[in-house]
């Protein structure tokens, strides 16, 4: 099951209003997230840097992010967002994943499997 992370960077004197964009989210859009098939999806604040980070898990992030784009509620909901970021380019939802580099349930499933990828260090 893949898992999704990104950041998207927010105009500092919009943070707020970011904020109280989600509380809460447009029901109709919530269940396009849902029906693209994405799920345990969060976004987390750093004021400090007027950054966020966002996390989901999806069986298919290709399908997923198909979905969305031939979506009219998210089209609205995107263009409604747009103005918070910095930098974007596009749609905040088409912006590019983070690499996964370390979890740790895969690799204590690993090491339990016997498959150990790694080494210890001396």
């Amino acid at each position: 099951m893949p898992r999704v992370a990104f950041t998207l960077r927010l105009h500092a004197g919009m943070v707020d209003a970011y904020v109280a964009r989600h509380d809460p989210v447009w029901p109709e859009m919530l269940a396009e997230i849902a029906a693209a098939g994405r799920r345990d999806y969060s976004l987390f604040l750093d004021r400090t840097r007027s950054e966020v980070f966002g996390y989901y898990e999806t069986d298919d992030d290709e399908a997923a992010r198909a979905y969305l784009a031939s979506s009219p509620v998210a089209a609205r909901w995107e263009a409604s967002m747009s103005p918070f970021f910095v930098d974007l380019g596009g749609r905040a939802d088409r912006v590019a994943p983070l690499i996964e580099i370390f979890n740790l349930h895969d690799q204590l499933a690993d090491l339990d499997a016997g498959t150990e990828h790694g080494s210890t260090p001396s």
